[in-house]
């Protein structure tokens, strides 16, 4: 790409990925968009958009200075129940074809198998947000599962059960989701460079649709790369020194 003194790392290329969903025409606004601690890409996605010109509003769990909560998560809990909050970000040690996620652990509850970080509010924001896009850069069989071992926060509920929203997307190392909660399945968007459908497959424990030519993820444009490489890493080295050096350089470690 000109203009640029090194290719697109595949962390900048999720965070585009993850700013086109944000941004998403067909979607609700995305007015007020939360990120949780340890969500460096998310928090490069949402920084991105804003300087792009944006009018976003984003709460940042992690920032180290001019985090916006002065109790912590209770107040994003408290502003999520009362639909103040239009989008956010989960994960998962595993993650299923309904879209499930399971941050306990492996194996029969309680999960001491493989021991992850713990459900926290997962359910809740889940629940409560009006779209929620999940990530994961790690794309194998072992997190990309069929059905998860124990379910910290379900991708559909049954009819009767109040949610305001579901995921609206999956972005990994190696492609786009799209998540339909109509019929609780997933479906290929987009490719990253050198991914095929079959790849994908073979690196997805659970099954999904691949309808007709699967376009190729878009690169940054050399825009917002260049956003990426300067204001972005600007905003995030201090909440995230040890990303910003491996993605952008030691450089970023220093600022």
């Amino acid at each position: 790409m000109s203009g640029l003194d090194t290719a697109i790392a595949p962390e900048e290329r999720i965070a585009a990925a993850l700013a086109r969903l944000i941004l998403d025409p067909d979607a609700p606004p995305a007015r007020h968009i939360a990120v949780g601690a340890a969500s460096p890409i998310p928090a490069a996605a949402c920084w991105l958009v804003k300087l792009m010109g944006h009018p976003v509003r984003l709460s940042l769990l992690h920032k180290r200075s001019g985090n916006p909560f002065t109790e912590g998560t209770r107040e994003l809990f408290d502003l999520t129940g009362q639909g103040r909050i239009d989008l956010f970000f989960l994960g998962g040690g595993q993650i299923d074809g309904q879209a499930n996620l399971n941050l306990v652990g492996t194996g029969e509850w309680p999960g001491r198998a493989v021991r992850f970080p713990g459900s926290f509010g997962s359910a809740f924001m889940y629940f409560m947000t009006p779209r929620t896009i999940l990530f994961r850069e790690e794309h194998s069989p072992r997190v990309l599962v069929e059905k998860v071992d124990n379910i910290s926060a379900p991708g559909v509920s049954p009819p009767g059960v109040f949610r305001r929203g579901t995921a609206q997307a999956l972005v990994t190392g190696k492609c786009v989701f799209r998540f339909h909660p109509d019929r609780a399945r997933f479906s290929l968007e987009s490719l990253h460079p050198g991914e095929t459908v079959d790849s994908v497959r073979d690196a997805t424990g659970f099954d999904f649709d691949a309808t007709g030519d699967i376009p190729a993820t878009p690169d940054p444009t050399e825009a917002e790369h260049a956003l990426l490489r300067g204001p972005v890493k600007a905003e995030m080295v201090e909440t995230y020194p040890d990303f910003c050096a491996r993605v952008w350089g030691s450089d970023a470690a220093a600022a």
